[in-house]
């Protein structure tokens, strides 16, 4: 096999195996916050800055994509060299996932990838310090914890990886007026069966609920 051959091989990317990453269950409410834009923009600028590159490209990638963190890990570099669209199977739903690669995020990808003198393509982007495999999930929410800390940078509820989900979702949601075709689209980006899912995923149901003993007067 060709150089060229193995590499793509190596890039038609199929997350790893989740083990035991695990998103909310039906119905089941979630505590995971979402980070405010402008402080989402600070803080990569900040993390980029203090050469902490390999989370600031987890959160920046994280937010700009929607990818779960069990998809995030498995990313390589050669994901962002073959054109503007990242095709991906996601472990969950073994679903084929089509993502428009957003220009600032490629660019910010392209200077950290110069910065840190990058040569093989297929490496993981988010590599453990043996650089043996991807970085353990546990041991990411540990780091984000202390990084929002170092940073002031505050969220509403836990801090995690579902974070990143929830950013992007409540960037689209105040970008849209929250609208309800909003909250249609962000159904099929995250990958819930119902509207009513996503609604409780970004806790818009619970507001919608506590609206109406609001609405009630004398």
């Amino acid at each position: 096999m060709s150089p060229d051959a193995a590499k793509s091989k190596i890039c038609a990317y199929v997350s790893p195996s989740p083990k035991n990453y695990k998103m909310s269950l039906q119905g089941q409410r979630t505590t995971t916050g979402a980070i405010e834009w402008d402080d989402f923009k600070s803080l990569i600028a900040k993390l980029e800055r203090d050469k902490n590159y390999k989370y600031c490209l987890l959160i920046a990638i994280g937010v700009f994509t929607g990818l779960r963190i069990s998809d995030l890990l498995g990313l390589r570099y050669c994901d962002f060299t073959e054109g503007s669209i990242l095709s991906i199977t996601e472990k969950k739903t073994n679903k084929v996932r089509r993502i428009k690669l957003n220009e600032d995020l490629l660019d910010l990808i392209n200077r950290i990838k110069t910065k840190q003198v990058i040569k093989d393509d297929s490496q993981f982007i988010f590599v453990n310090r043996y650089g043996t495999k991807p970085i353990d999930k546990s041991w990411i929410n540990v780091s984000l914890k202390k990084i929002l800390k170092r940073y002031k940078v505050s969220v509403e509820g836990n801090v995690s990886s579902h974070m990143f989900r929830k950013t992007l979702g409540r960037r689209v949601l105040e970008l849209n007026n929250y609208s309800d075709q909003s909250i249609v689209l962000l159904m099929e980006l995250f990958g819930h069966s119902s509207v009513g899912i996503t609604k409780r995923y970004l806790g818009i149901r619970e507001k919608e609920v506590m609206g109406v003993y609001e609405s009630l007067s004398l």
